[in-house]
């Protein structure tokens, strides 16, 4: 049986760590709270400028590549907190075994056991 108040503690601090990055690069979705979106970062470029633009936009474009990556990843902690609550933390999803106590230690949001990694 896996220690849960353990990776409870860890999934949540990761939460909190992912939703202060995503809060300096980006903002929660008006119309969908479940939602972050990517802003811009200064954008108070010369418009006669089109280096200063293109790199604006460069930025941007940076900006929202990250804000998907992060909430992915904030999407697989909110799961294995949610699978904490149902009592379905630590089985994998490909088997229904348990999935091993290193690589939930190495990634606690991970829905895998070793045998089913995808790389």
């Amino acid at each position: 049986m896996k220690n849960t108040e353990h990776y409870k503690m860890l999934l949540e601090s990761e939460r909190v760590r992912i939703e202060k990055e995503l809060g300096g690069i980006g903002r929660i979705n008006p119309e969908n709270p479940n939602d972050w979106e990517a802003t811009p970062g200064n954008m108070n470029t010369s418009r006669a400028d089109k280096n200063e633009a293109a790199d604006a936009l460069e930025e941007y474009e940076m900006r929202s590549a990250v804000e998907v990556e992060l909430e992915k990843h904030l999407a697989d902690v909110n799961g294995a907190l949610a699978n904490i609550k149902t009592g379905t933390y630590g089985i994998c999803a490909a088997c229904g075994e348990e999935i091993e106590e290193d690589r939930l230690e190495a990634n606690p949001s991970a829905t895998t056991c070793k045998k089913h990694l995808v790389s």
